[in-house]
C-alpha cells in the first residue's frame, strides 16, 4: 500500500503577507460590545450617516421588480459603464470609452485586481504615508515591495511632486494617490499632481489614482488626474460610490484605464464574483446620472462636521490635530499621552478608549503612524459631544 505523504503546510505563503484589515477588526470588536449591552459612541466606520437617496433606493427596487436579476455582462451593462464614464468626463474633462470602464464589487476590488494584473515579485510600489489600511496588504499579497513615502505633519502630511521623484528607482512599477487622503484627508495640489503625472508617464510607471473622496474636496475644485488625457495609458482611475452617494453596502466601484487593463481587469473579475450585483449597476446608473444635489449637500455637511469635531477636539487638552482639507476623517495627534498609564502605543490607547471610555477610534499604525489615531466624523453633533466628552475625561486621567 502506498503512502501520500501529508503536505508539510496547510495555508500558501500569500496568505501570511496580510493582516486583517484593520477597520473591520475595530468594527468587529465594537460589535461584539455592543452586543453585551455597551452604549459605544462610533467613530471608527468610514461611511456616510446619510441614508442613501431616494431615487437611487427606486431604481433598485424598479429593477427587482422588473426581475433584472440575472447574470450581465463581467465588466458591467453597457449603461453602467457609459454612466461612469459620462459623469468622470462631465466633471473632469476625462475621456474614456465604455471599453475603458469596468464596474466591480466596490472600488477595493477594482484596486486589488489592478495591483494582481500590474504588480509582480520584486515591483516596488510607491505609498505615501499615512496611507489607507489596506494598500500595504494587498500590495505585498501581490508580491511587491512597498517603498513608503513619509511626509510631514508640519506641512499637512501633504504628497508633493518632488518626494515622489526622490523614491523612484529603477523597480519602481506603480506608484498610488489617494486624494483626498484616508486617514489625513490631504489633497494634493494641481500643480504637484501634474507634475506626478508627468513623472509617472515619461517614466512607463503606473498611477493608481484613488478617487473614493474627489467628490469631499473642501478647500477647493475636485481635480482628478484623469484629466491629463494625454497620460492615461499609464493611470488606472479607481473610483466608489460608497462616499459620494451614501451607498457604502451597495458595494459598487469602477475602474477606468486603457482597454488592455480593462480586459485584463474583466479577465480575472470572472474568475472571482462575475459581474457586480445586477440590482446595484442600475442604482448606479441613477447615482451617476441623475442628479448630484445630494453630492453637494452632503459635502456641504461633512464640511460643518469636520470643523465641529475640530472645535470639539481643540477642547481636550494635549490632542493636536491637522485640518484635514478633504474626506472626512480627523487624524489627531495623541504622542502626548503614550508612556503614561501603561499606555506604549497608539493601539494601546484605542483599544483602553474602546473598552474604558466606550469611544470607537482606529489606531495610527493602521495607517503606518505610530502616534495618531483616526476618527471619522460623519455622526450627529450629538454624537461629537459626547464621545469627545468620553475622550476629554479618559485622557485627563493619564495625564
Amino acid at each position: 500500500m502506498t503512502t501520500v505523504a501529508a503536505p508539510s503546510k496547510v495555508f500558501a505563503d500569500r496568505i501570511g503577507r496580510i493582516e486583517v484589515s484593520a477597520t473591520m477588526a475595530v468594527a468587529a470588536e465594537a460589535a461584539k460590545l455592543r452586543a453585551g449591552g455597551a452604549n459605544l459612541v462610533d467613530f471608527g466606520a468610514g461611511e456616510p450617516h446619510f441614508p442613501t437617496p431616494r431615487h437611487i433606493k427606486d431604481a433598485a427596487i424598479a429593477a427587482i421588480e422588473a426581475n433584472f436579476t440575472r447574470y450581465t455582462v463581467v465588466p458591467g451593462i453597457p449603461d453602467v459603464r457609459k454612466a461612469i464614464v459620462d459623469r468622470h468626463a462631465c466633471d473632469f474633462g476625462s475621456d474614456y470609452s465604455i471599453d475603458e470602464a469596468i464596474f466591480t464589487v466596490g472600488e477595493k476590488h477594482a484596486l486589488f485586481n489592478a495591483i494582481q494584473i500590474l504588480v509582480d515579485h520584486g515591483d516596488e510600489v510607491i505609498l505615501p504615508v499615512p496611507y489607507w489600511v489596506s494598500f500595504k496588504d494587498i500590495i505585498q499579497y501581490a508580491g511587491g515591495t512597498v517603498v513608503y513615502l513619509e511626509t510631514q505633519e508640519a506641512e499637512n502630511f501633504r504628497i508633493t511632486a518632488d518626494a515622489i521623484e526622490k523614491a523612484i528607482t529603477p523597480r519602481t512599477k506603480a506608484i498610488i494617490l489617494n486624494s483626498p487622503s484616508n486617514p489625513a484627508g490631504s489633497v494634493v495640489s494641481a500643480e504637484d499632481l501634474e507634475r506626478i503625472v508627468r513623472l509617472a508617464h515619461e517614466r512607463g510607471i503606473y498611477l493608481l489614482l484613488d478617487e473614493c473622496y474627489v467628490y469631499l474636496n473642501y478647500e477647493g475644485t475636485p481635480v482628478s488626474a484623469g484629466s491629463f488625457t494625454w497620460a492615461k495609458e499609464h493611470m488606472v482611475v479607481l473610483g466608489s460610490l460608497s462616499k459620494t452617494y451614501a451607498m457604502t453596502g451597495w458595494r459598487g466601484g469602477y475602474a477606468l484605464a486603457p482597454k488592455s487593463i480593462i480586459a485584463n481587469l474583466s479577465k480575472l473579475q470572472s474568475q472571482q464574483t462575475s459581474n457586480a450585483t445586477s440590482i446595484v449597476q442600475k442604482a448606479s446608473i441613477a447615482a451617476l446620472a441623475g442628479s448630484q444635489e445630494c453630492v453637494t449637500e452632503f459635502r456641504a455637511e461633512f464640511k460643518e462636521l469636520r470643523d465641529y469635531m475640530l472645535k470639539k477636539l481643540a477642547e481636550i487638552p494635549g490632542v493636536t490635530c491637522t485640518k484635514p482639507e478633504g474626506a472626512f476623517y480627523v487624524y489627531p495627534n495623541i504622542s502626548t499621552f503614550l508612556g503614561k498609564g501603561g499606555i506604549q502605543t497608539a493601539t494601546q490607547l484605542a483599544t483602553k478608549l474602546l473598552h474604558e471610555a466606550h469611544v470607537v477610534t482606529v489606531p495610527g499604525e493602521a495607517f503606518g503612524t505610530a502616534h495618531h489615531i483616526r476618527l471619522s466624523y460623519p455622526v450627529t453633533r450629538q454624537n461629537i459631544d459626547e464621545g469627545t466628552r468620553r475622550m476629554g475625561e479618559f485622557l485627563k486621567r493619564l495625564a
